[in-house]
C-alpha cells in the first residue's frame, strides 16, 4: 500500500505541477505528497522531481519512471472499471501538440468536447508550427498534416485535407479568374515569400504519372509569412490566396470566397495523429486518437 501511495503521490505532482495541486486531488497535505515522494525516490536510490519553491520539473529519469507509473496506474483503473457497472473510464493527463491555426480551429474545440466527456482526463495543448519533438517533449500525441518523415513515430491517418486557390467575388469582377495555373503570372497572388510555390496537379503528365504535381512560382504585391494575414487580404479582394479548406471552407459556405482552378487541385493531405513507440498506448490516447478520427472522417464537418 505504501508503494502505491508514493507512486500515485509522483505521478500527481508531476502531472499536476505542484505538491498542493496534488494534495488537494489525494485529499492530503502537500507535506504528506513530499514525504511520500521522497520515501520513492529513496528506495529506488534515484532522483525523480527537482523541487523550488515555485515549480517542479521531471529529471530524465523521473520523466521515464512517470511513462511507466501512467501505464501502470491506467492499466489498473481499466482492470477495476472493467468489472464494475460504470465500465472502463479513461483517465490521466493528455499532452497534446498542434500546428497553430488548424489546431486553434480544428483541435482545440474537440480537446473540449472530449473532456467534456470524460471527466477524469485532463489536457495540455501546444500550439505551435514548429515541429515539436514528440518524444523527448513528453508529447502523448501530435496532430501534423502533409507528409511524415519520421519513422520513429507510428501514425494513424485521421482525415484528408484539401489545399485551394481562392479570392472574394470583387476581385474576380474587376480582374477577371484564371483558367490555368499559367494564368497566375497576370493575377496578384498573395503568397507566404517568392520563394514558396503553389502546387497542382499535372494534368499533362496525369496519364503517364496518377497524381503527378507541379509547383506553380506565384508573385503579387502582398506577401506575409501568416497564413491568416493572407486569408484576411483574400477576403479584403487583395488578390488570389492558396489556402486550406479547414480555413476557408465557412467562406466558401457563405459567399466571401469562391475558388478557381479546381480541375487542378493537387491531391489531398492526409492529416495524421503521431505519437511513440509504445507497447500500450493509454486509453485516453486511444479515445481522443477515436475521437478526432471519427469528426475528421465525416465529409460533413468540414462543411
Amino acid at each position: 500500500m505504501d508503494t502505491f501511495k508514493q507512486i500515485t503521490a509522483f505521478v500527481a505532482s508531476a502531472t499536476r505541477g505542484s505538491l498542493s495541486a496534488a494534495a488537494a486531488a489525494e485529499g492530503v497535505t502537500p507535506a504528506i505528497i513530499g514525504r511520500r515522494i521522497d520515501a520513492l525516490e529513496g528506495r529506488l536510490g534515484v532522483k525523480l522531481l527537482l523541487r523550488t519553491t515555485r515549480r517542479l520539473s521531471l529529471t530524465f529519469e523521473g520523466q521515464a519512471f512517470l511513462e511507466d507509473c501512467q501505464r501502470i496506474l491506467n492499466d489498473l483503473s481499466n482492470a477495476e472499471a472493467s468489472v464494475s457497472l460504470g465500465g472502463v473510464k479513461a483517465s490521466g493527463h493528455l499532452r497534446l501538440s498542434a500546428p497553430a491555426g488548424f489546431g486553434r480551429k480544428h483541435v482545440a474545440p474537440l480537446v473540449a468536447e472530449f473532456l467534456a466527456g470524460h471527466s477524469e482526463v485532463t489536457a495540455n495543448l501546444d500550439l505551435s508550427d514548429r515541429l515539436v519533438d514528440v518524444v523527448n517533449e513528453g508529447i502523448d500525441c501530435a496532430i501534423r498534416i502533409g507528409e511524415l518523415t519520421d519513422s520513429s513515430l507510428v501514425s494513424v491517418k485521421l482525415g484528408e485535407m484539401r489545399r485551394v486557390v481562392v479570392a472574394s467575388p470583387v476581385y474576380l469582377a474587376a480582374r477577371g479568374a484564371p483558367a490555368t495555373p499559367d494564368d497566375l503570372a497576370g493575377h496578384d497572388c498573395l503568397s507566404l515569400g517568392p520563394q514558396r510555390g503553389w502546387l497542382f496537379a499535372d494534368l499533362e503528365r496525369a496519364s503517364e504519372r496518377p497524381g503527378a504535381t507541379l509547383t506553380v512560382k506565384v508573385s503579387g504585391r502582398f506577401e506575409c509569412n501568416d497564413g491568416a494575414v493572407l486569408h484576411e487580404w483574400a477576403l479584403a479582394g487583395h488578390g488570389l490566396a492558396w489556402r486550406s479548406l479547414w480555413e476557408v471552407g465557412g467562406d466558401l459556405a457563405a459567399g466571401r470566397l469562391r475558388t478557381v482552378l479546381d480541375d487542378y487541385a493537387a491531391p489531398p493531405m492526409g492529416i495524421y495523429a503521431v505519437f511513440p513507440q509504445r507497447r500500450h498506448l493509454p486509453l485516453r490516447v486511444r479515445l481522443f486518437i477515436d475521437y478526432l478520427k471519427n469528426t475528421y472522417s465525416n465529409p460533413a464537418y468540414w462543411r
